[in-house]
């Protein structure tokens, strides 16, 4: 093959020419993204019961709706949430793979079938089901910096006129608006209505009857009678508009003439429909907007889209009316990606120093950095046919791919040059001798890292996506990494390579060459000397590797597990509580608080305190609130207390310094899109039918012994039984005898307390919520029920305090449901020092000390994932070395040369797991991708060695001679490739900035396991080829004896 080509050096270079320009078209037009599609599909469920406690909710809605979820084709787990202001939450999560468009139609299906079980109310607003993921991509702030709009303005002018648009963008799945919308507002006195002998019911019902849309058909219309010219159509304005025309809606029409109107029992006015959420906007009161992806959404070009449309909206706003971006997840995929491409260039720099250290010529160097981009770039045009993106795991491959890829090119030119110099061939001739011994290892090598990386490819699950992009990318580098350097490589080498210079032409640097080819000419010869003496001794070289590899083991099974590293992602979230049935204006003055104090810290860009929303509860509660804290960019964030754990650490701080306040500082999920913030997340659930306080009691046991692990660091729950409440205990008896309903009693409690959303009214262009609800002075306190009335049977009005004892008591502002069993959510972190897997396990450990029967646990979000993929690492591991050995015995058609390669494996695991051990990195998906990476490149080293052994071998040369002079011939070509690679992967290992934990872990792999693997397998390769040699040669003479 490599003959073909070296005659027609044209074919050779059009093809790489193809292959470059290929890769270019692609590059620019390949999606960029964080990672892969990984995330599982979820589809979110929204519904809401006006008026209805949690309990209510959960009762007629959640378990309604959750029911008939439960089952559907593809399901994996589901999480809701049923909250103290009727709203209701679901998330639906699928197995992975499958599609999402299919599952949102399933979901809708299944709460199709619920809908005629659901309260009237619920079904009247409607349940709304679409494909979203659970966290928020990116948070915009609205605000007026000079005060001139409120709240309620800023969140519908956006709403009315930008937000449809924003929903219409390709990938946006759930909006939460930290806003409410307009509403008329009545206002109701109790007092001038018990003055005017009118209920509740009566106000209701005249507002209803009195604003509604008409349809009065028309005049004229067929059958007409005779002599018709026109038709007309009947215009009734039926819906008001105005607090005015509200406040003339007659409720009754006295025997005197006169008119009792709306106006006379209640003030009027346009504002907000609730008063659940309050925000501050870098430190300007306003509202926010939330926007989540679909799980299948490319982030870059879904936010992407979102900011240049919120940048052309700018332009439209009323005068003191600003949009920032508060939380923006992107700028960690565009600054890591930066950082990857920062990386790939110094791997190349550093990798050209290398090879022109060897080389020793800027013809033998320019021939592999030749290949190298074209390798690489046929690799990019591969990712359009496996629909891959380029994302930080893509990039991850193609800098782990410059030292592979040139190792190939190397072995090609060290060769030819092998042949010019000690034999005085012409660089033609040199270049075809050279083809024919190394054509056969550089396909070897090849294939073995294909086998290693492809069959990894096919695990399932979030982490067989994980490996696949990666592992692909690598398979293909190298594949097209070989074809070129059977084709292009040696094209080149005969076109460019120049015999030696003479003496008397040599400057300074030709002969400090020459001084370091003779010295290393003597290593080499010292070299040789050491094989000699271990060969007489082969029970020392092989007590050396039983040696590593029993270290590497036991390292391996004591490094602590985990499953994706945490990062500075840009940004951080801070849960807000206060103690259960704080005010909203309370726990807004706290939030104001906190976010005043932090964004005074250094390093801080914008930020947003909300209060009203319990991030890690998914709930609604006006004890609980939120902040988002946007960072300044990386490379402005160089000192400790610029980081983000150390914003975190000042978060808990300034919650231990204010009692009243628990404050809960988080980093974003590893993953984006499995749950709202990163660390461990559990459910406790109650199978058994027992109550919410029995279920509560159990939790706290929990955490109690959970929070005594060293491996946990405050574990937490959100959920609070004492929520303050009171139980109006109706006297029904007493009720019915003095003539009083006790639906009438119902009606008037939710109207005046909760607010009866009546109908809807039209203004600029949309439908709004009629909302009656009792003046705030009238529903402070349980004594305000004596102000309020319902009408006996004898026409009389009659104070509901008559027939209500109120009970102060206690409930739960927000229930949680897991898999349609109640269930509390336990977040939290593990300790310093200890990995997530760790901390997993121990939660594990106290869950079996102590549940009872009747209750259950599940690891829901990353933990879920962890768990899931944990049991698959050693799987991915023993996949590869099966594959590498089925690779070489059909390559070599042999059983016993693969076990020369493989028994060289753990000297490459050793360097990695001590090198993990002693800088504290953890077992996660990183450190296991660059095991893998090991497996191969130790191979690599071992099949350069074995392959000329062999030949010599099977020519009659003695095993121990063959071995040798096998080993002393490729040392050069093996030191010069392992080096390559090695300096090419140190930018890895010395990662900073975004993405750099991940970088850095990935990297110290490596390096550390080539290092090891490349010092150890040079001299133990070759004993391994011996010893197995000789034993192949024992058991063959037996057989011969025997017959």
């Amino acid at each position: 093959m490599a003959k073909f080509f070296i005659n027609r050096p044209v074919f050779a270079i059009v093809i790489a020419l193809f292959i470059t320009i290929a890769g270019f078209l692609c590059m620019f037009t390949l999606p960029v993204d964080r990672y892969p599609t990984i995330t599982p599909p979820q589809i979110s469920v929204r519904a809401n019961y006006p008026g209805a406690d949690s309990d209510v909710v959960e009762q007629t809605v959640a378990e309604v709706i959750e029911k008939q979820v439960t089952g559907v084709e593809g399901f994996d787990n589901m999480t809701s949430t049923s909250n103290a202001d009727g709203s209701y939450s679901l998330t639906v999560q699928f197995l992975s793979g499958t599609d999402e468009d299919m599952a949102n139609v399933r979901v809708q299906n299944a709460v199709q079938q619920a809908d005629p079980s659901l309260p009237d109310t619920v079904r009247t607003l409607g349940v709304t089901t679409k494909k979203s993921s659970a966290d928020i991509a990116l948070v915009i702030g609205l605000t007026s910096p000079n005060g001139t709009y409120d709240d309620v303005f800023l969140k519908n002018y956006f709403s009315m006129n930008y937000l449809d648009e924003i929903k219409n963008i390709k990938g946006v799945g759930d909006v939460q608006e930290f806003g409410a919308e307009y509403g008329m507002r009545l206002w109701l006195d109790p007092t001038k209505m018990a003055q005017n002998n009118v209920t509740a019911a009566e106000v209701l019902a005249a507002v209803e009857g009195q604003n509604q849309q008409v349809a009065a058909g028309s005049l004229g219309a067929r059958p007409e009678a005779g002599g018709q010219a026109f038709q007309y159509t009947i215009m009734v304005r039926g819906r008001l508009v105005t607090p005015e025309e509200f406040g003339n809606i007659v409720l009754r029409t006295n025997p005197d003439g006169s008119m009792l109107h709306l106006s006379d029992v209640a003030r009027i006015e346009l504002d907000a429909k609730d008063y659940n959420f309050v925000s501050n906007s870098d430190g300007h009161v306003g509202s926010g907007i939330g926007i989540s992806l679909t799980t299948d959404a490319n982030a870059i070009e879904t936010l992407g889209a979102i900011k240049a449309k919120l940048e052309e909206d700018r332009k439209s706003f009323p005068a003191d009316m600003n949009a920032e971006i508060i939380i923006d997840n992107t700028d960690f995929i565009n600054a890591s990606i930066n950082e990857v491409l920062h990386t790939f260039v110094e791997a190349l720099i550093l990798v050209a120093i290398i090879v022109y250290l060897f080389l020793q010529n800027v013809r033998s160097t320019f021939i592999p950095m030749i290949a190298v981009p074209v390798s690489l770039l046929g690799t990019f045009a591969s990712f359009a046919i496996l629909d891959f993106t380029i994302n930080t795991l893509t990039l991850f491959a193609m800098v782990l791919a410059i030292g592979l890829v040139v190792d190939d090119a190397i072995v090609v030119i060290e060769a030819v040059e092998y042949e010019m110099r000690y034999n005085g061939k012409s660089p033609k001739e040199a270049t075809i001798i050279a083809m024919e011994k190394v054509q056969s290892p550089v396909i070897g090598v090849a294939a073995v890292l294909a086998a290693v990386f492809v069959p990894v490819a096919f695990l399932g699950g979030v982490m067989g996506i994980l490996y696949k992009q990666f592992a692909l990318t690598i398979a293909v580098s190298v594949l097209i990494s070989a074809f070129v350097a059977l084709s292009l490589t040696p094209t080149l080498c005969a076109m460019l390579l120049k015999e030696g210079k003479k003496e008397a032409d040599k400057n300074r640097l030709d002969r400090f060459f020459d001084w370091f080819n003779r010295s290393f000419d003597r290593m080499i010869e010292k070299y040789g000397v050491i094989l000699n003496k271990l060969g007489q001794k082969l029970i020392v070289p092989m007590g050396v590797l039983v040696g590593i590899a029993a270290c590497a083991g036991v390292l391996f099974v004591r490094l602590p597990t985990a499953f994706i590293p945490q990062e500075d992602n840009g940004y951080f979230l801070a849960s807000v509580s206060l103690p259960e049935g704080a005010t909203l204006s309370r726990t807004y003055q706290a939030v104001n608080g906190f976010t005043e104090y932090m964004a005074s810290q250094p390093g801080m860009l914008h930020y947003m305190g909300l209060a009203g929303l319990d991030i890690l509860s998914s709930g609604h509660k006006p004890s609980a609130g939120t902040a988002f804290f946007r960072l300044q960019p990386w490379d402005d964030r160089k000192t400790p207390d610029t980081q983000v754990d150390s914003y975190i650490a000042k978060s808990f701080a300034y919650g231990a310094l204010h009692p009243t306040v628990n404050i809960i500082g988080m980093n974003p999920p590893p993953i984006p899109g499995l749950g709202a913030s990163g660390g461990f997340t559990i459910y406790i659930q109650s199978k058994a039918g027992g109550s919410t306080q029995e279920l509560y009691d159990i939790v706290q046991q929990f955490l109690a012994k959970a929070n005594q692990r060293p491996e946990i660091s405050n574990a937490y729950t959100m959920f609070r039984m004492d929520t303050p409440a009171y139980n109006f205990d109706i006297d029904r008896d007493k009720a019915m005898r003095n003539g009083v309903n006790v639906s009438d009693i119902f009606t008037t409690l939710q109207t005046y307390y909760g607010g009866v959303q009546i109908n809807d009214f039209t203004i600029y262009g949309r439908n709004f919520k009629v909302v009656a609800q009792a003046e705030s002075d009238y529903r402070m306190q349980p004594e305000d029920n004596k102000f309020i009335t319902v009408r006996d049977s004898s026409g009389s009005m009659v104070p509901i305090s008559n027939f209500i004892t109120p009970k102060q008591t206690s409930s739960a502002s927000v229930l949680t449901r897991f898999n349609n069993f109640p269930a509390i959510k336990i977040g939290g972190s593990q300790a310093e020092g200890y990995s997530s897997g760790q901390a997993l396990n121990a939660l594990e450990e106290v869950a079996q000390e102590v549940l009872p029967t009747g209750y259950a646990y599940m690891f829901a979000e990353t933990s879920q994932q962890e768990r899931e993929s944990g049991d698959k690492t050693v799987y991915a591991l023993g996949l590869g070395m099966l594959f590498v050995f089925l690779a070489l015995a059909a390559l070599y058609e042999s059983w016993k040369v693969p076990f020369t390669v493989l028994f060289g494996i753990p000297t490459g695991f050793f360097g990695a797991v001590l090198a993990a051990t002693l800088l504290n990195v953890y077992n996660d998906i990183y450190f296991q991708i660059g095991l893998l990476t090991i497996i191969g490149l130790a191979a690599k080293n071992a099949i350069l060695i074995v392959e000329y052994a062999k030949v010599r071998a099977d020519a009659g040369m003695e095993v121990h001679k063959a071995a040798v002079e096998a080993a002393q011939i490729r040392l050069r070509p093996i030191l010069m490739t392992s080096l390559a690679f090695i300096l090419g992967c140190v930018p890895l290992a010395l990662s900073t900035g975004a993405g750099s934990v991940s970088r850095s872990e990935m990297g110290i792999a490596v390096v550390f396991g080539t290092l090891s693997a490349t010092v150890f397998s040079v001299f133990l390769t070759p004993m391994l080829f011996i010893v197995i040699e000789k034993m192949h040669g024992i058991s063959f003479k037996k057989r011969r004896v025997e017959e």
